[in-house]
């Protein structure tokens, strides 16, 4: 007869995630309302069910043992497919439509993240995306031609009554994996540049850094969209200043440069009042932006 498969509890698998993410069983603990010796209690369990050791302590912080590193993606997968289908199953039944507006960087996190897990759940609610420039973005707020937009922000000032800052990141400097940067330092040739077309935050603080360090500079492309940046950087073209957000896998970060600063992010709500759908998807790209630790 074949051997029955381990069902692991999936709140001792919360508290193991939650402990590793934040480094800590006593924060996880906190964070999860529950006791420090039941979360003790869950993590013995879920060592138990899983036949061997998941954590080691190395002084005062926690490491993950070989097994630990593989429970952790398994367990992350689980509560993620455990979450959705809760949400699915326990959310009021939305309907109605609603249009979303994002920068192109995003395309590639809040359209999976957030629009395939918010459609599966509200499935009467009819959502169309649209990737486009900044700009564009916050004159479809004014209009109400978007219900909600996540924008690139200089600063932290509310353009409008109902924006929400979900954060500021760093921006980078980012390269074709063979850039010679050593060549442009050693030479005093123009770094060339890839950028979009003016007005845009990241082509001011990349010019902007590299006028206060008294490195010049040129522009070597022009573009109206991320993807003609990336085409170009893969043909060799130059480099250009983005954030993490869709950046592609084969890139070079260049440290050396003089740090652009860092951009906000800002998420937009429609000036007339929203209706459930729009509240609730406001919500969910809160909650994705929102730090875990």
């Amino acid at each position: 007869m074949a051997k029955r498969p381990v069902t692991f509890d999936s709140e001792a698998l919360r508290s193991f995630v939650t402990g590793i993410e934040l480094g800590s069983f006593v924060l996880a603990a906190d964070r999860l309302g529950r006791s420090t010796s039941a979360v003790s209690a869950q993590l013995k369990k879920l060592e138990q069910q899983a036949g061997t050791e998941l954590v080691q302590k190395s002084g005062r912080h926690l490491s993950l043992t070989g097994r630990g590193e593989v429970m952790l993606s398994y367990a992350r997968r689980i509560l993620s497919l455990n979450d959705e289908a809760s949400a699915v199953l326990l959310a009021s039944a939305l309907s109605g439509s609603l249009n979303l507006g994002m920068q192109e960087d995003f395309g590639e996190t809040l359209l999976p993240a957030i629009l395939g897990t918010f459609t599966r759940a509200h499935p009467q609610v009819q959502v169309s995306a649209s990737i486009t420039r900044n700009q564009q973005l916050l004159d479809g707020i004014r209009h109400n031609e978007f219900d909600l937009a996540v924008c690139w922000q200089a600063d932290e000032t509310p353009l409008f009554p109902s924006s929400r800052s979900l954060g500021r990141i760093p921006l980078r400097w980012i390269g074709p994996e063979n850039f010679d940067l050593k060549h442009y330092q050693e030479t005093g040739e123009p770094v060339p540049l890839l950028v979009f077309e003016a007005p845009c935050l990241m082509r001011n603080a990349a010019t902007t850094a590299l006028d206060n360090a008294g490195i010049a500079w040129r522009i070597a492309f022009t573009s109206r969209s991320l993807s003609g940046i990336w085409a170009a950087m893969s043909a060799g073209l130059g480099i250009t200043v983005r954030t993490d957000f869709g950046k592609p896998a084969v890139v070079r970060i260049l440290n050396e440069l003089p740090a652009p600063g860092e951009v906000g992010i800002s998420l937009h709500q429609s000036l007339t009042p929203p209706g459930e759908a729009a509240a609730s998807l406001r919500e969910a790209i809160i909650s994705f932006f929102t730090p875990r630790h």
